[in-house]
């Protein structure tokens, strides 16, 4: 199968990179030169626009958009469309909302996936999970590309129609907070209680046969390992929160009570309103460090 990547950041790489190691073609391209001579060098067609892209590629054209979402997935759309029919497919692996998702899928004339993405730069290795919304026919089409970029079989999808791939990953991300927030305080009164632990210790036990494993409590070990019980310099400032608002959006409006999610989304926002300074949260400092471990994401970090 051949298929064209647009964005290749850290994700879309991934998703170029175990296409390629499936022995399916990739045309790519991206903003950045020296992410297209990456992808090239490991053996991708490069691309030097969307358009060109799009040339590029057979008569059924199958593309896959790992760009930040909003104006970036409608931009590139715009430059996709004069190149696209009803025999093509277009998959948005970002973190779309949901209802844009929809929007997009009604408005492209190419079949639409709507494509939930998990995993994070682990996934280099171990393959995504995919969540995949959107015509059955054109999720059937793309399973060859699902299965290299996926686990396996059993890490993607098909959700429903278009619009449900990125709610589930909507809905994914809020339990995500939740979770993030209880480990966090959970090792906050570790850190704060009647006996001097060694954190990374008591996550290496819990870790092996104990009820609440899990990969996050993997990258909490690890993130003690790293940084030492008390976290080191790493700040009392969570960044992120749109697929957290927006999942608390909807459970209002369905009128679902997720007070957890509701409550680890607001101490996000408190963690900036205060400055970051000082000590601060041990629970937030915790959150701050594991968004590195599965997502690479920057950790603010304060003064000593």
């Amino acid at each position: 199968m051949q298929l064209g990547v647009v964005g290749l950041g850290r994700m879309g790489q991934i998703v170029v990179d175990r296409v390629l190691d499936a022995g399916h073609d990739v045309v790519a391209f991206d903003l950045d030169e020296e992410a297209v001579a990456r992808a090239a060098d490991a053996g991708a067609t490069p691309a030097d626009s969307v358009v060109d892209l799009a040339e590029r590629l057979g008569a059924d054209k199958r593309v896959w958009l790992m760009v930040p979402a909003g104006d970036a997935v409608d931009a590139a759309l715009d430059d996709l469309e004069p190149h696209l029919d009803g025999d093509d497919i277009v998959v948005d692996g970002g973190n779309s909302y949901f209802e844009d998702s929809v929007r997009r899928a009604e408005a492209t004339e190419a079949a639409y996936l709507d494509c939930g993405t998990s995993g994070g730069p682990a996934g280099a290795e171990l393959g995504f999970s995919l969540m995949v919304g959107g015509p059955e026919w054109a999720y059937e089409e793309l399973v060859p590309v699902f299965d290299a970029v996926a686990t396996g079989p059993d890490g993607h999808d098909r959700m429903g129609p278009s619009g449900s791939g990125h709610y589930v990953k909507m809905v994914h991300n809020g339990v995500e907070y939740a979770l993030m927030q209880t480990y966090g305080e959970g090792f906050e009164l570790l850190a704060n209680g009647r006996y001097d632990l060694d954190l990374e210790s008591v996550a290496r036990t819990w870790n092996n046969g104990a009820v609440i494993r899990s990969w996050l409590l993997e990258l909490c070990e690890e993130a003690f390992a790293e940084e030492g019980s008390d976290l080191g310099t790493v700040a009392d400032r969570v960044e992120g929160g749109s697929t957290g608002t927006w999942t608390v959006q909807e459970a209002l409006e369905q009128e679902v009570p997720v007070p957890l999610i509701y409550q680890a989304l607001a101490e996000r926002f408190d963690s900036r309103s205060s400055g970051g300074e000082g000590p601060g949260r041990f629970s937030r400092r915790l959150a701050n460090r594991l968004r590195y471990g599965f997502g690479r994401h920057e950790v603010p970090r304060r003064e000593e």
